[in-house]
This record gives structure tokens, C-alpha cells and sequence, in this order.
């Protein structure tokens, strides 16, 4: 019976070491899903102040349009730490014939307003754009 006994020892400790094990790597993948989970909303609250940001681009534009050209001023660029491009193009003229039966010039401008904050190809970039057509 002895015998027996001297064959069975050591089982707990390898069952033992085989559940840490288990726990440490189980306690790994929770840590790095965390950290993800981190990092996407991070993300996503960058990008919304990337959105934002270029918003208040393209309202800046359309306050500074004037009746035949773009603007005078130029235009900023950067807001809340985002580097700011805002083009304006003047895309076509035409005439029209307004209530009283004057004739008149109306002018078409295209507005975009691109926000971008970090490097590109790294993981922490964004990049928001936002456009709109505008009759003067």
C-alpha cells in the first residue's frame, strides 16, 4: 500500500501550478480587452472633437464669405489643438432675376473645412471633413 501512495504525490501541486497558470493568462487577455476598450474610446472622443473642430472651420467660412469673393481675412488654423484647411472655390456665376425684376449676379461657392490632429499612419491621427455649398 505503501507503494501506492509514493505514485500519487506531487499530483495536487502540478494541478495547482496548471490553474495559476490558466488564471495568469485568463488575467492577461482581461487586461489587454481593458486596454483596448481604452484606447477605442479614446479614439472616439478625438474624433468627435475632430468633427468639431472642422464645424466650427466651415462656420467661420460661411460668416466670412462676402458677396463676390471667398474672404478677406485668412482663415485660422488650428482650433483646440486640431491644425485646421479650409478651401473655398467659386464655382460658378449666373443670373437671376429677383422680385422686384432687377437682374442680378448670384455667386456659388464650395466650403470644406478639414480638421486633423497626430501623424499619419499612427494609431492616435484623426481626421474629420465637412463641406457645404453656399449661394450669395
Amino acid at each position: 500500500m505503501k507503494h501506492l501512495r509514493t505514485l500519487q504525490t506531487g499530483f495536487a501541486a502540478i494541478a495547482a501550478i496548471v490553474i495559476v497558470v490558466l488564471l495568469a493568462a485568463l488575467g492577461g487577455f482581461m487586461l489587454t480587452f481593458s486596454n483596448t476598450q481604452q484606447l477605442t474610446a479614446a479614439q472616439d472622443v478625438q474624433g468627435s472633437r475632430a468633427y468639431w473642430a472642422a464645424r466650427a472651420g466651415l462656420e467661420w467660412a460661411i460668416a466670412s464669405v462676402g458677396a463676390t469673393a471667398c474672404w478677406a481675412t485668412p482663415p485660422p488654423v488650428s482650433v483646440d489643438g486640431f491644425s485646421l484647411t479650409i478651401t473655398c472655390i467659386a464655382s460658378s456665376v449666373y443670373t437671376d432675376r429677383a422680385v422686384a425684376g432687377t437682374i442680378g449676379s448670384v455667386y456659388m461657392f464650395q466650403l470644406t473645412s478639414v480638421a486633423r490632429a497626430g501623424t499619419i499612419g499612427t494609431p492616435g491621427y484623426v481626421e474629420r471633413s465637412v463641406s457645404a455649398s453656399l449661394e450669395k
